[in-house]
Parts: structure tokens; C-alpha cells; sequence
């Protein structure tokens, strides 16, 4: 359901120029007295839809919980969503439509580097900020583009983490399965990159399209080169689906994703083909007991009724937490300006999230180096 901002003007207080407390805060779209709008353009249905759906949840609690004590500088925080169903014109209309008709103030928590790299043109040039997108690609990340920060580690750095941990322990038979659009090719060059400073020759690559499950082509290109291991870079549907292709065909190495796979609904659509599967994570694991802020994040899911924490709902609370943590500082009259020098002000010396480091500034807004690896047990639970 969309929600609808409507610019209101007031017109007595300018003809006799009268500047009051309030009006300022009407400048700037998306602000009013009582509330902050942000755009989340996600997938909310489709194969990737437990990513957008997960990534909201997490947001979405924080948000509430926020609001619930009254909000920043008691303006609430809204969200209006638009399910792009993971495709890149979808979620260029729906940027479109957030900045010029719902007049929002930021864009927040977009899944997907598609979707995310369509959007990039049209935020830009309207100014309007990009915070936390669910993707590691390096086109969010360079050049600087001052409306994007992320909080997430990039792909570069999950598949750097993975590969060493492949060759160190005497793996180098290795093949790629990759989504084949900006995603994909990525995490892809994150691999090959990793390879060659390790002086690692990859063994074979294989393809599957965005939203699809036809994995047949995949399983025929690399099978026949028996890896040692399998980096797959897609989205769990296709992910799950050539797993299990691969290992009625017969093959029994390794397989190894990023974050961005969705840990949860991979483990739970693979059910018992699930265990053994390494995943890298670029937040800490949701059912640690020795980190901060996820038993804050725990705490407010059990005070919500949020039963299942996950890894991607943990992605979209730290957003929403180090969001708000920008707001404040900006102070009350925002603009959208004033957020982002805020935003770049955030560090492990002046802010502390409660075992999350971020570290923004001017020159840097690719917020978290975090990356750890966790695998797939029985049930579809994790161990790191």
C-alpha cells in the first residue's frame, strides 16, 4: 500500500513575512512537522521477495520502536514501499515515483544491485539520499557518490574472505555460478580478482537469468569439470535450485555463497540438501548472545512478535538504528544536506552501534569492512 505525501503551502505567513519555528521544516519534501518519509523500492514478491520482505521487517521494527518514544525531534518515521519484484525498470519507476509525486526525503534499504544501479541516476541528479542498499556492488561504492552510504561489506570483500578460505585450506579446483546481470558479474569479478592475487586459476563459469529456476545449462557447463567447490553468486530460488540440480547429477564438492543469497530461505528451501553450505555474512550472527546490539535486536523482535530472527532482518535493523542515529545528529530543522554531513560524521570513535563498527566520512561512505563465514546445520540453523 502506498502512502501519499501531499505538499502543503501556506501562504499567509510569507505574505507578511513571518518566519516561524515550524515553517522551515516544510522546505525540504518528506518533512513535515510530524514525520519523515523515506522510498523502499524491494523485491515483495517474486523469487528474491524473503529479501525485501526480511530487509522491511528488520527496518520496520526499529522504526516503530523509534516512533513509539516519540520519534526524532517527534517526527515519525514512515516508509513507503513499492515491490519491484527485483527488476531494474520496475524499481526505476518506483524511485521516479517516490521523488516526484510521493516527494519523499530519502530512499532506504533497496535490495538488489539491478535495481539499485537503476535507481542511481535518478536519485543523483535529484540529490535525494540512498541509504544502506542491500548489495555489495562496487558501483554504489566508486566513484564516491555523496547521496550513498552502505553498511554492508562489498562483494569484493565477502569474495576475497571466501576464496582465501577456499585456498587456504587447500582448495583450488574452483568454478563460479553467477546470476548473469550487474549482481552477478560483480560477484564475479570479486572472485576473479581474489584468484589472481592468489595466483588461482578458475576452473569454469556458469550462468542462470535474474528470477529464474532454469539451472539445466548451469549444471551441464560445470559438472563435467568436477571443482573441488562451487561460488555461487544469485539469489536463493536459483541458488537452491542448482544445488540440488548439481547434487542429483552426482557432485559432491563444496558449495559456497555471499550474503546476498538470503541465508534463511536458502537453508530453508534446500531443507537436508542445505547442510554443509557455506555462507559469508556481512552482519553478526543473529543468535549470538556476545554482541550488543543483536540482543537488542532480539529484545525488540520478542517485544514485536517477531519469531524468527535472521540475518537479513538484523541487516534491515542496523540500517534503520544507524539512520536514526543520522537524524539526530542533523538536528531538528533537517534538510537533506545537513543528513548527509551528518551521516559522515558516524564512527567507532564518536558512535558506538554495540559490536557493528561503521565508519562513515567525507572522503568514504562504504560504512563496514565486516565479513564472517557461517555454514548450514540441520533444521536449516547456522553455525559460525
Amino acid at each position: 500500500m502506498r502512502l501519499r505525501q501531499h505538499a502543503l503551502t501556506f501562504v499567509l505567513p510569507v505574505l507578511l513575512g513571518i518566519c516561524t519555528p515550524w515553517s522551515a521544516s516544510f522546505a525540504e519534501n518528506g518533512i513535515t512537522d510530524q514525520k519523515i518519509v523515506l522510498g523502499q523500492s524491494a523485491a515483495f514478491s517474486g523469487p528474491a521477495a524473503q529479501l525485501g520482505i526480511e530487509m522491511h521487517a528488520g527496518a520496520k521494527a526499529y522504526f516503530d520502536e523509534i516512533n513509539a518514544q516519540g520519534g526524532v525531534y517527534g517526527r515519525r518515521i514512515e516508509i513507503v514501499t513499492a515491490d519491484d519484484k527485483y527488476e531494474p525498470d520496475l524499481a526505476a519507476a518506483n524511485t521516479k515515483q517516490f521523488i516526484e509525486k510521493d516527494n519523499v526525503f530519502a530512499l532506504f534499504g533497496y535490495v538488489g544491485t539491478p535495481t539499485s544501479n537503476a535507481a542511481l541516476p535518478i536519485f543523483t541528479q535529484a540529490k535525494v539520499p540512498f541509504f544502506a542498499p542491500f548489495t555489495g556492488a562496487q558501483s554504489l561504492r566508486e566513484p564516491l557518490n555523496r547521496e550513498v552510504f552502505n553498511i554492508r561489506a562489498s562483494y569484493f570483500d565477502e569474495t576475497g574472505h571466501l576464496v582465501e578460505k577456499l585456498v587456504n585450506t587447500g582448495i583450488k579446483n574452483i568454478a563460479v555460478f553467477y546470476q548473469n546481470d550487474a549482481y552477478g558479474k560483480a560477484g564475479l569479478e570479486g572472485v576473479q580478482r581474489a584468484l589472481k592475487q592468489m595466483n588461482v586459476q578458475m576452473v569454469e563459469t556458469a550462468t542462470v537469468e535474474r528470477n529464474s529456476l532454469d539451472v539445466a545449462k548451469a549444471v551441464s557447463t560445470i559438472l563435467p569439470k568436477r571443482p573441488d567447490a562451487v561460488i555461487e553468486i544469485s539469489a536463493y530460488a536459483s541458488s537452491a535450485a542448482y544445488i540440488k540440480a548439481m547434487r542429483k547429477a552426482g557432485y559432491t564438492g563444496q558449495f559456497y555463497n555471499v550474503s546476498f543469497v538470503g541465508s534463511q530461505p536458502l537453508a530453508d528451501t534446500l531443507g537436508k540438501d542445505g547442510v554443509g553450505i557455506v555462507i559469508s555474512q556481512v552482519v553478526p550472527f543473529p543468535w549470538t548472545s556476545s554482541v550488543p546490539v543483536v540482543g537488542e535486536y532480539n529484545k525488540l523482535l520478542t517485544k514485536t512478535g517477531i519469531k524468527n530472527p535472521n540475518f537479513t532482518s538484523l541487516e534491515g535493523f542496523l540500517a534503520a538504528k544507524i539512520f536514526v542515529e543520522g537524524l539526530r545528529r542533523a538536528g531538528k530543522d533537517l534538510t537533506r544536506e545537513k543528513l548527509v554531513k551528518a551521516l559522515e560524521t558516524i564512527n567507532i570513535h564518536n558512535y558506538d552501534t554495540g559490536g557493528f563498527d561503521i565508519n562513515f566520512s567525507p572522503t568514504n561512505h562504504s560504512g563496514s569492512k565486516f565479513v564472517e563465514m557461517t555454514m548450514i546445520t540441520k533444521d536449516a540453523k547456522f553455525l559460525n
